[in-house]
């Protein structure tokens, strides 16, 4: 973790345009930034006017972070974020989450459009991390390498119980309530920015993934070293392709597309969600 000074800078520009105290923060990945638009009473921040906030490149972040009440709860959400791919350092992309815990959050929803790796997973359905492979950490590049702050958080967190089960049982509970199909599973994290290969696929799935992406375990990470509970959500918006002799490829078009289908989905799931946290 960076000097506390870094983050107390950012706070205090986010506080000169809201005093609103927020328990609950959702990050929203590619293509689900849209849902940010439905907080009432919103304040509106780009990245850029908060110091040592990393910027979105990639289309489908708009780079606002949107404060307002959401099912009758202040929350702070982000309108897409930083990848390590795009030539971010661990704790930058993370850097987002650490203001997030010193403006109150200690509940953290994090969504993010993923690959199906699981046969049973179509286009458009949604997946309930239950659990990861952090294959970007175990090769060298864990967010919380480096000096450890011990009045932030333990040297050596467990990880045992990242996916918080009363979340998980929640949002399952919201989801039947609403017929809403949700499938619950393993979310493998890799670097990116390319696309896997059909033999990557294959040994993701030996190694018992359901779903493959390029972000949110940087972040949990991060949260649950500060104590935060974690609910998160994969957008299936696109079937892993297995076969090199398949006749098109993966495209982040495809990504986005897929994401505007399932938006009402998981808007739904989220609403509920906060409702019962409220």
């Amino acid at each position: 973790m960076q000097n506390k000074a870094e983050y107390e800078q950012a706070v205090a520009v986010i506080r000169s345009r809201t005093q609103q105290e927020t328990g609950i923060g959702l990050v929203l990945g590619s293509g689900l930034g849209e849902l940010a638009r439905t907080l009432d009473d919103a304040v509106t921040i780009p990245y850029g006017e908060i110091p040592g906030w990393p910027q979105s490149t990639v289309v489908g972040h708009s780079g606002e972070l949107v404060i307002g009440r959401f099912e009758g709860c202040w929350v702070v959400a982000q309108r897409g974020r930083a990848h390590y791919y795009e030539g971010y350092t661990m704790w930058q992309v993370t850097f987002p989450i650490r203001v997030m815990y010193m403006l109150g959050v200690r509940t953290l929803i994090l969504t993010n459009a993923a690959g199906g790796l699981n046969t049973g997973y179509k286009t458009g359905d949604i997946m309930l991390l239950n659990d990861h492979i952090n294959l970007v950490g175990m090769t060298g590049h864990n967010p919380l390498m480096g000096p450890n702050d011990d009045s932030v958080g333990p040297r050596f967190p467990g990880m045992t119980h990242t996916y918080d089960r009363a979340l998980r049982h929640l949002a399952h509970q919201v989801a039947d309530e609403a017929g809403i199909k949700l499938h619950e599973g393993v979310y493998v994290c890799l670097s990116g920015p390319s696309y896997e290969t059909p033999a990557e696929i294959r040994m993701l799935r030996i190694w018992g993934a359901d779903a493959v992406g390029m972000s949110t375990v940087h972040e949990v990470l991060a949260a649950r070293h500060m104590g935060m509970r974690v609910l998160a959500f994969s957008a299936i918006t696109n079937e892993a392709i297995d076969d090199p002799d398949f006749e098109t490829d993966t495209n982040h078009q495809e990504v986005l597309d897929a994401g505007k289908v399932i938006v009402p989905k998981l808007t739904t799931i989220l609403r509920g969600v906060v409702r019962t946290l409220a």
